[in-house]
């Protein structure tokens, strides 16, 4: 099957935005949580580094979903795939 050139530019952006949300995702998983030990102050009694692994990942990566949902939302929108509710 030969892809239009609407649907070769929706694959571009779909393929280009889960390329940056994947960066996001690496940068946040193991460059940040591996240089987090060196976070050695206390954060409402804790290491600096335990919050960092333990809340600030899972906030970016709940906000990492919520932007590609709306992101792919709109963009089915605009290229008439979008789901009928």
């Amino acid at each position: 099957m030969q892809l239009t050139r609407k649907h070769e530019e929706y694959w571009r952006k779909n393929l280009r935005i889960t390329s940056i949300l994947l960066a996001i995702w690496f940068f946040v998983t193991f460059v940040i949580g591996y240089f987090a030990r060196d976070l050695s102050f206390n954060f409402f009694g804790w290491p600096f580094s335990f919050w960092v692994g333990a809340q600030g990942a899972l906030i970016v990566y709940v906000a990492i979903i919520w932007y590609y949902a709306r992101y792919m939302n709109r963009l089915d929108q605009e290229h008439d795939v979008a789901e009928e509710e």
